[in-house]
Formats: C-alpha cells, sequence, structure tokens
C-alpha cells in the first residue's frame, strides 16, 4: 500500500469517484489507499459536493510550506508543551473529520476538534482564531452553532476574557437532547397515525417509526444515565482539566 502524500493524479481518480458517485471505501480500493486517508482528503477539501482536485493538491502544497523546517513562516516542530506539532494538527484535522462525517459544518468541526485537543478544554476567541488561522468572525459562527447544539459552553477567565470549554458533562447533555428530538419525532408520527386512520397503511408504517424512536430514545436515556459516571472518570495520574495548554502551533 502506497504511504506519503496524495499525488495531484490520485486526486483526479477521488474526484472522478466522486462524480460517478462512488463510495470512500470503494475510491480507496482503486487507489491502494485507507478509507480514512480517502475519506480526510475530500472532507478537509470541501467535501463530496464541492471537491476539486487542483484546488485540494495547492491546498495540501501550502500546508507543506507551513510546516517545512527552515521556512520563513513555518510553526515549530515541537510545540511549547512538548508534543510534535504537525501529529497534533493531522491529529486535530483527523478529528474533525469525523466530526463532519457526522453533519457539522467544517468550521464548527475544526473549533469543536481543537477545543477537545487542548489540555484545558477551553479556549479563547483569538486563541481559536490563532491555532486554526481564522477569522474573527468564522470562529464566532461555529460558537454560535455548538452552544445551540449543548456541545459547549462559555465563562470568562480572571482577565474578563471569554473563554468557549468543553467539559466531562456536554456529552450526557447532548444525547438527552438527541432523546428529546427522538421525543418529537415520536409525537409527529403519532399524529400521522390519528389524521391518516388507523389500520390505513400509512398509518402502520408512521406507527412503527413512533414505537422504533420510541425505543431508541429510551435506549438512549437509559445508556446515558448508566454512563455518565465514565465521563467524570480520570486516569491514574493525569493532570487537572484546568490545566494550561500548549501555545497553540499556528496550524
Amino acid at each position: 500500500m502506497p504511504g506519503g502524500r496524495l499525488t495531484q493524479q490520485e486526486r483526479q481518480q477521488i474526484a472522478l469517484g466522486l462524480a460517478d458517485g462512488l463510495a470512500y471505501a470503494e475510491i480507496g480500493r482503486r487507489l491502494d489507499r485507507p478509507t480514512s486517508t480517502v475519506t480526510r482528503e475530500v472532507m478537509r477539501n470541501g467535501g463530496p459536493t464541492a471537491y476539486r482536485p487542483d484546488l485540494a493538491h495547492r491546498a495540501t502544497e501550502g500546508r507543506a510550506r507551513r510546516r517545512r523546517p527552515g521556512g520563513g513562516d513555518a510553526a515549530p516542530a515541537v510545540r511549547a508543551d512538548g508534543r510534535d506539532a504537525a501529529a497534533v494538527r493531522d491529529y486535530e484535522e483527523a478529528f474533525a473529520t469525523v466530526f463532519m462525517q457526522g453533519g457539522l459544518p467544517k468550521m464548527t468541526a475544526r473549533v469543536l476538534a481543537a477545543l477537545y485537543a487542548t489540555d484545558a478544554g477551553s479556549l479563547t476567541a483569538g486563541e481559536l482564531g490563532e491555532r486554526l488561522q481564522v477569522s474573527a468572525g468564522s470562529i464566532s459562527k461555529a460558537i454560535a452553532f455548538l452552544e445551540g447544539q449543548s456541545l459547549i459552553r462559555r465563562e470568562r477567565d480572571d482577565r474578563r476574557r471569554e473563554r468557549y470549554i468543553v467539559d466531562d458533562e456536554l456529552w450526557y447533555q447532548s444525547m438527552i437532547a438527541a432523546a428529546k428530538a427522538n421525543e418529537q419525532m415520536v409525537e409527529i408520527a403519532r399524529q400521522g397515525v390519528a389524521v391518516l386512520g388507523p389500520g390505513t397503511p400509512a398509518a402502520a408504517r408512521l406507527e412503527n417509526v413512533a414505537r422504533f424512536m420510541d425505543f431508541v430514545s429510551e435506549g438512549i436515556v437509559r445508556a446515558a444515565e448508566q454512563a455518565r459516571e465514565i465521563l467524570l472518570s480520570k486516569p491514574a495520574g493525569a493532570l487537572p482539566s484546568g490545566a494550561p495548554d500548549g501555545a497553540p502551533d499556528g496550524g
């Protein structure tokens, strides 16, 4: 299996595969590349409907120049916290890709991944902008979306700066919110049963949807309650969640 960066020809093949409606796994097989490589390549460069191989290739070359040792604007190879800067950037991009596959917009996914990859679990808007190399407006839109989904919260630090935070309870709260959304589907489906008439094919279909979603919703709540303590557990020797994170690497 070939390694290293994708070539321009491989990116052209990815674009052709997307145009033909092929799954990422099939494109990966044709290129002899992992599915994750194809997925990450597409999602970091506009998604399946906006992927352009030439633009993707130029963007990759630009990232490589920024990371190259000796370059005028290259980021340090090792961060202030001792971690490999390139490895952290690559991990955050991969993490963001998973969020994007789950339906989050690209910038929103990048912000959430950046927050989770900090030891403190929090960053200011300025720190996020520097870390992701984007405008304050882009950060603001992403933050608004994440707050609306109960995936982050905000508070002011001792310098009166607003900080955006991910913490142990947010995944639990998000799962409960998902369960409530399912309950709304149950309610609207059962309204349809009454409107369309019990015993009709349409009503039977909607009743099955309601029963399914009701069962799933109950399971989500039960599992979230049972597993809630996992979110609060700390590995042995772990630093406090509020410990300062290393300086942003600019990637």
